[in-house]
């Protein structure tokens, strides 16, 4: 059976396990259009996918923070009303890393800064949800709306400590630079993903970076 570096993995959602940028991307532009703000083109929406979005609405829409509390409601509630999982896909190969690591006997563990229950509900949705020890997402409304990534690691960590999982070696598995920055909050190394939404700087202070499942397989599994 194969062995690994790291005695518990924490992974990222959006952009990470699952592209749900088929349904985020609409729903984006119809929140900017209720507040009649320009539709940003394709490029910039992809920047809005994995960072907290009370924190692009303030930083990249310009709303102040009551504001971008209100769009973060409207935008919920559109999500609530899609269905969490619809356009949702799971990036190819990582699945099958997902139940290989699980059937090496490491836990996993989400962590995302996409409210829990959506989360919940891909994981459902594609059968996954049994691979992992602990589930880790934002908190409901009003408290989660600006849960970010730290946060969700803390939660993680906690959850899984009170499973009786080892986290004396964590890592992260993500694609944004919020993935590296809150990780450092905790003292954890990043594995940097390539097929993500992130840009080409955001990996400069990840542990590694890797470009497909193989190549994290490789790092995640001796």
């Amino acid at each position: 059976m194969p062995s690994s570096p790291y005695s518990c993995i924490l992974w990222d959602v959006d952009g990470t396990i699952a592209d749900a940028s088929a349904g985020i991307m609409p729903r984006l532009r119809k929140v900017f259009a209720s507040y009649g703000l320009p539709e940003p083109d394709a490029a910039e929406l992809s920047l809005w996918i994995g960072p907290p979005m009370h924190e692009s609405f303030q930083l990249r829409a310009g709303l102040d923070e009551q504001r971008a509390h209100e769009a973060v409601d409207r935008y919920r509630g559109l999500a609530k009303a899609d269905g969490y999982a619809a356009s949702v896909r799971i990036y190819p190969g990582v699945a099958e890393l997902l139940q290989e690591v699980h059937d090496a006997g490491i836990p996993q563990s989400t962590a995302s800064t996409k409210p829990e229950n959506q989360v919940r509900a891909i994981l459902d949705h594609y059968a996954l949800t049994g691979l992992f020890t602990a589930i880790s997402g934002a908190r409901p409304l009003p408290e989660g709306r600006a849960d970010g990534k730290a946060f969700v690691i803390t939660q993680a960590l906690d959850r899984l400590r009170a499973a009786g999982v080892d986290t004396s070696r964590p890592v992260l598995i993500g694609d944004r630079h919020h993935d590296v920055d809150g990780a450092a909050e905790h003292g954890i190394p990043v594995i940097f993903v390539g097929w993500g939404f992130g840009g080409p700087h955001e990996a400069d202070l990840a542990h590694q970076k890797v470009s497909d499942t193989v190549a994290l397989r490789r790092a995640l599994l001796d």
